[in-house]
């Protein structure tokens, strides 16, 4: 099964509470989160994995 990270945005500032990335079995395994923005407030500084 593709992975699946759950990720919050930690900025104060931000009105977005939590978003998935779901990508393929294509994706390189040093990609992680600090290759993405919030799609909300475009920071990338203030992402965080969510641990189930």
């Amino acid at each position: 099964m593709p992975t699946t990270l759950e990720i919050r945005c930690t900025d104060d500032e931000c009105e977005l509470d939590m978003f998935e990335l779901h990508y393929t079995y294509d994706m390189p395994e040093e990609v992680g989160i600090a290759d993405f923005v919030c799609p909300y407030c475009r920071s990338s500084e203030r992402l965080e994995a969510i641990e189930l």
